[in-house]
C-alpha cells in the first residue's frame, strides 16, 4: 500500500479553515451591497451568478491543473488568489471593485475546492467514503463556524470580517506550503503506474459518471431553493426571518449529528455505494414533496429534517462513485466535474425558482423540483441495470 501524500488531519484541517474563511465573506454579499453600499437586489443577484460562473471556472482550471501539472503548486494557486483578493477587500470594499474582488475570489475558491477533492482520491490509508464523508463533514462544520463568528465580528465593521478571512486563508496557506510538499512526488508515482492500468481504465464506461453528474447538478437547483425562495415563502405565510433561520440550526445540528454516524458505518455503505445514492437523492425529493402541502411552521422543519437526510447520505456519495470510475490520470479531472455540477446548480437554481414562482407559484415550483430529481435518479438507475450484464472487475458498489 503506497504511502499517503499526506497526513489526513492536515487535509481535513484544511478543509475546515477555507470553509470557514468563505462563510465570513459570501453570506453578506447580498445584505453589504443592498444595505452598505445601496445596490440594488438585482444587482446583488447577477454579481452572485458571476461569482458562482467563477466558482465553475475555477473548479475545471483546478482540476485540469492538478491533473496536468504539478498538485502542490495548485493548491498554493488557490489559496494564494483567495487570500489575495480577501486582503484587498479590506482596504478597498466600495462599489465596483467589491463585485470585482468577489468574483475573483469566486475562481480561487473553486480552484481550492477542486484541489481539496483531488487530493482525497490519492489517501490510501483510508478507504475514500470515509475521506469524503469527513471532507463533508469538515466544510459543513467551517460554514456552522463561519455563521456564527461572523456576527459577532460584523458590528466591528465590515474590515474586520475581510480581515478575518484573509487570516484563515494565509493559515492555510501556510499548512499547505508545509505539509503538502510530497503531492507532486505522489502523482508522478501515479503516472509511472499508468502503463499497468490505462487499459482496463479506457474500457471503463465514463457515462454513469455523467449521469450522476446531473443528477447532483438538479439536486443543488432544489436545494438552492431553501437558500433563496422558500424564505420568502415563509414569509409570504406569516412566518418570521428568525423562524427560516431555524431551519439552518437544525439542517447544521443535524449534518454535525449524521455524518459522524455515517462515517461510522463506512464500510457496509462503501458496498452499497449505489443504494446510498438512491436513498439520498429519494429523501431529498421527499422534502419537496412535504413542502407541496406544508402550511404550517412544523412542516417546514420536517421538510428541512428530511432533506438533511438526504444531502449528508448522497453528496459525499457522489465523490466516491465518480473516484471509483475515474482513470488514476484524471483523477483532478472528475472531481472537478463534481464541484463544477454543484456550484452551476448554486449558479442557477435560484433564477430557476424565480421564474417559475413569478409564472405559475410555490407549490408547482415544489412539484418541478421533485420531479426533476426523481426523473434524473431514474435515469442514472437506469444506467445500473444496463451495466449488470458485463461488469468490470474494479468497478465497486453496484
Amino acid at each position: 500500500m503506497r504511502k499517503d501524500p499526506i497526513e489526513l488531519k492536515w487535509l481535513f484541517l484544511g478543509s475546515l479553515i477555507t470553509n470557514t474563511g468563505i462563510s465570513f465573506i459570501w453570506p453578506l454579499t447580498t445584505i453589504y451591497m443592498h444595505e452598505y453600499l445601496h445596490e440594488p437586489l438585482t444587482t446583488a443577484g447577477i454579481v452572485l451568478l458571476i461569482n458562482s460562473v467563477f466558482t465553475v471556472i475555477g473548479n475545471y482550471i483546478g482540476g485540469w491543473l492538478f491533473d496536468h501539472w504539478r498538485p502542490y503548486e495548485t493548491i498554493l494557486l488557490g489559496i494564494t488568489i483567495a487570500a489575495a483578493s480577501a486582503g484587498v477587500l479590506i482596504f478597498w470594499h466600495g462599489w465596483p471593485i467589491y463585485a470585482v474582488l468577489l468574483i475573483i475570489l469566486g475562481l480561487g475558491n473553486g480552484i481550492v475546492v477542486t484541489c481539496v477533492n483531488s487530493i482525497a482520491t490519492m489517501i490510501k490509508s483510508h478507504q475514500p467514503s470515509y475521506v469524503f464523508n469527513v471532507l463533508y463533514f469538515t466544510s459543513n462544520l467551517g460554514l456552522v463556524f463561519g455563521s456564527l463568528i461572523v456576527g459577532f465580528i460584523l458590528p466591528l465593521g465590515i474590515s474586520y470580517i475581510f480581515a478575518t478571512a484573509f487570516g484563515l486563508f494565509i493559515i492555510f496557506w501556510v499548512v499547505a506550503l508545509l505539509t503538502f510538499r510530497q503531492l507532486n512526488q505522489a502523482k508522478q508515482a501515479i503516472r509511472r503506474a499508468r502503463v499497468d492500468t490505462d487499459r482496463a481504465e479506457q474500457t471503463r464506461e465514463k457515462w454513469p459518471i455523467y449521469l450522476l453528474l446531473l443528477t447532483l447538478f438538479v439536486a443543488w437547483i432544489g436545494y438552492e431553493q431553501w437558500q433563496s425562495n422558500i424564505s420568502a415563502y415563509m414569509l409570504h405565510l406569516g412566518m418570521s426571518v428568525r423562524s427560516y433561520s431555524f431551519l439552518w440550526t437544525v439542517n447544521a445540528v443535524l449534518i454535525v449529528t449524521l455524518q459522524p454516524l455515517l462515517t461510522h458505518f463506512d464500510g457496509y455503505l462503501s458496498q452499497h455505494l449505489r443504494g446510498r445514492l438512491y436513498t439520498g437523492f429519494a429523501f431529498v425529493c421527499s422534502a419537496f414533496l412535504i413542502l407541496i402541502y406544508a402550511n404550517h411552521y412544523a412542516w417546514f422543519v420536517i421538510a428541512m429534517a428530511v432533506l438533511t437526510v438526504g444531502e449528508v447520505i448522497a453528496f459525499p456519495a457522489v465523490s466516491t462513485f465518480v473516484n471509483e470510475r475515474a482513470a488514476l490520470q484524471e483523477k483532478g479531472k472528475y472531481q472537478g466535474l463534481v464541484t463544477m455540477a454543484a456550484s452551476a446548480g448554486r449558479a442557477v437554481g435560484p433564477l430557476v425558482g424565480a421564474l417559475i414562482i413569478e409564472s405559475i407559484s410555490y407549490p408547482l415550483l415544489f412539484v418541478f423540483c421533485a420531479l426533476l430529481i426523481l426523473v434524473a435518479v431514474l435515469i442514472f438507475a437506469a444506467s445500473g441495470r444496463k451495466q449488470k450484464p458485463t461488469p468490470t472487475p474494479r468497478r465497486l458498489g453496484q
